[in-house]
């Protein structure tokens, strides 16, 4: 194999085309191999009643799970015994105090090995997940405020996965490639894109990133144990309307390479790790058919994306008949691209020491100098208190906001300035400083009991050998994203005259919105007028990150800055916990209200059953499931596997093996509340057969948990009568 050849190889330039794959190999001499290791946890949030997190829809409420959420640690170590991790977990973003927690946990584990410094936790932004856990007012408003259950479940998966990849460390080396994937995004805000320089747009062929990366891991026997893939879209594909638990395209996109990897039905099982991160996506969109009005299908305004009085809203969709095939199409696409990377095994060696800088930074008092592009003088930008322009009211393509929002929207109007104040009233100052955004949230002025969102923001670099990751806590736009990998890849040359390979993680550490370019910030679109600190926001990055790498690349230290405020015991939280549960008079918990036909399925069909049930937030069933399907055989066979139910006696015993969970692709749960005052409740269970069964004997197993109203939280579990799958 290539990878088993490589370390005996010299000094080697080569191009490959495999599989339709170009790369180019620049493979250094043999050097010492790292240490690395992979883990990945079940992160699943509550999946009913709880807002989810990114259309900002009080109505989008989750009522059941098509996928589940996991967190996907990767653990690098060089010879020097200098260590980072990086992390993506299937989550709308990442929070300050999620961190924070992480890093408390695993001290008490490991002591000092895991550090502000030296972790990177990055959100995939779904927006099919629960929110409630960035204990920031405005971002966890969907969930009517903090949701400790959604916040622990996020906190113990991430640390689980980190404890995994710990405890399964070893000697490997790492490959970087890349691949180029056409019709899986479009820049949802092409008008703003075009006020950059003509200059800068010549140099780029698209309006997004079109260039997956992947990083490879591979153990010192030569054997793929991991793989993180960054490719800059936004996990839109299920719309607001969606009201299941679902970690979107590039979790499918994960669940499909690692089931193919490991050789498993049943995702979530096996050694290999599979990420799809979040990179710079913030004007990125997979709905690919672009935007049309919602009534008439005709083109909406390119400017604003609105559409004629009486022609609905501005939406994009696509390139599916409905989200559930959208977001099938974009993550097949995904993982055929990074698969056939594995495939070929294609790419260079990344070696060399581990490094790592990391700074927090109040952004309301950075001051940096920069050159006007319009006057050729020297200027200095500021930061400013953060505030949110009246396009956030009108929301996106992807996801249309409310009342008579548009987007690139330059002036501001009395009533909704009036309603503005009542909540805080920006100052003469803000609105000089945010110019020409008219502000409609004054967050920075807000006297709210905590912050409605962040000043004091995290800014990390983890160097592995010339691979260099650039975490940012936002949304960065595309040209955004371009500007930050040449800035940090400039720094490196200038300060150590060593050319590195630079990839935005986007949505890291912290969440505080967009950062769109001065220039499309001037165009006032969403990604514009929801860059937080003001039109030189990407400025003061450009330059902070330019400080990360040449502290890196010089050896120097860099302050820790000030801490992010304590504010745990200010959150507010108004969503209700489980009271208790309670079935209707001659039911119990468990019992099948709804069987499976007699008549036998075929692949394609579905079979709907429907079982008595309890809450499911009484139980999050991590590493678990709420429901299995599960096929019959008929002689007993010597297995290990943990997805076999035996029962029966003598010699005959019957095995049920699981072909599916909750997490598959094929399944979904929704839970019905049917009683209000006596807390009855039904939960749904689908399976569509898919078209590689095997022929059988099947049932449905449901696995819950119920209240009681004097309390205690008892198990039970229910089981369809078996069915025929031909």
């Amino acid at each position: 194999m290539m990878a088993k050849m490589r370390p005996q190889l010299s000094s080697l330039f080569c191009a490959l085309t495999v599989l339709g794959v170009v790369c180019l190999c620049n493979v250094a001499p043999a050097a010492a191999a790292y240490r690395l290791g992979v883990g990945r946890a079940d992160c699943t949030g509550p999946p009913v009643e709880i807002g989810f997190m990114g259309y900002g829809e009080f109505s989008q409420r989750g009522q059941g799970i098509h996928l589940r959420q996991y967190a996907r640690a990767f653990i690098f170590e060089d010879e020097r015994r200098s260590r980072v991790v990086f992390v993506s977990a299937d989550a709308g973003m990442m929070g300050h105090a999620v961190k924070r927690d992480v890093l408390n946990l695993l001290k008490a584990r490991y002591g000092d090995a895991y550090r502000f410094e030296n972790v990177v936790l990055s959100g995939s932004h779904s927006h099919s997940v629960p929110s409630g856990f960035l204990m920031s007012y405005l971002y966890d408003i969907a969930s009517l405020g903090f949701v400790p259950q959604n916040f622990d479940a996020l906190v113990e998966g991430i640390t689980l996965a980190i404890v995994r990849a710990h405890e399964g460390m070893r000697e490997g080396r790492l490959y970087l490639s890349e691949t180029t994937v056409h019709e899986a995004n479009i820049n949802r805000s092409p008008s703003a894109y075009e006020n950059n320089p003509r200059w800068e747009r010549d140099q780029y062929r698209d309006y997004t990133d079109k260039k997956l990366v992947q990083l490879r891991l591979v153990d010192d026997g030569g054997r793929l144990f991991g793989a993180i893939n960054w490719f800059a879209v936004h996990p839109t594909s299920m719309n607001k309307t969606n009201r299941y638990v679902s970690s979107d395209n590039v979790g499918y996109a994960s669940v499909l390479l690692e089931l193919d990897r490991n050789g498993v039905r049943v995702p979530g099982r096996g050694e290999f790790v599979g990420a799809f991160a979040s990179t710079n996506l913030g004007d990125a969109s997979p709905n690919i058919m672009g935007p049309k009005c919602e009534k008439t299908g005709l083109p909406c305004d390119m400017l604003t994306s609105s559409c004629p009085a009486g022609a609905g809203a501005c939406i994009a969709s696509g390139p599916g008949k409905d989200m559930f095939e959208s977001t099938k199409i974009i993550g097949t696409r995904l993982y055929d691209a990074a698969s056939k990377l594995l495939i070929a095994e294609a790419g260079r060696e990344v070696t060399g020491p581990i490094k790592f800088a990391h700074q927090f930074i109040d952004m309301t008092e950075q001051q940096v100098s920069y050159v006007n592009p319009t006057t050729g003088e020297q200027e200095t930008a500021h930061g400013c208190y953060p505030a949110m322009g009246y396009s956030f009211g009108a929301g996106t393509t992807d996801g249309p906001g409310a009342f008579d929002f548009r987007q690139a929207t330059l002036t501001d109007s009395s009533f909704w300035n009036t309603a503005r104040d009542i909540l805080a009233e920006p100052t003469p100052e803000d609105k000089r400083c945010q110019a020409p955004k008219p502000i409609l949230i004054a967050s920075g002025r807000a006297k709210f009991s905590y912050e409605v969102q962040p000043k004091i923001v995290p800014t990390q670099i983890l160097l592995v050998g010339d691979f260099a990751l650039a975490a940012v806590p936002a949304e960065f736009t595309t040209m955004s994203g371009r500007r930050l990998r040449a800035a940090v890849r400039e720094s490196s040359l200038e300060a150590a005259r060593k050319d590195i390979t630079v990839v935005v993680a986007g949505l890291s550490n912290m969440y505080t919105s967009y950062v769109a370019t001065p220039e499309e910030y001037a165009i006032q679109r969403y990604e514009g007028a929801s860059t937080l600190y003001g039109p030189h926001t990407l400025t003061i990055y450009l330059e902070q990150f330019r400080k990360l790498m040449r502290s890196i690349a010089l050896g120097e230290q860099v302050a820790a800055g000030p801490m992010p405020p304590f504010e745990d015991d200010k959150q507010i939280t108004l969503s209700t916990g489980v009271v208790f549960d309670g079935h209707p008079f001659g039911w119990y918990f468990g019992d099948c209200k709804v069987q499976p036909r007699e008549t036998p399925y075929r692949r394609g069909d579905t079979v709907r059953v429907m079982f008595i049930a309890g809450n499911p937030r009484n139980n999050l069933m991590h590493e678990r499931t709420y429901f299995t399907v599960e096929r019959l055989r008929p002689e007993f066979e010597e297995t290990n596997s943990v997805d076999a139910h035996q029962q029966g006696g003598g010699g005959g015993r019957d095995v049920w093996e699981v072909v599916a969970t909750d997490a598959n692709w094929e399944t979904k749960f929704k839970w019905h509340r049917r009683s209000t005052l006596f807390a009855y409740s039904d939960i749904e269970l689908e399976w569509e057969v898919p078209e590689q069964v095997d022929p059988g004997t099947y049932r449905i197993q449901h696995f819950g948990y119920w209240r009681y109203i004097l309390g205690g939280i008892f198990p039970y579990n229910g089981t369809t009568r078996n069915f025929t799958v031909e």
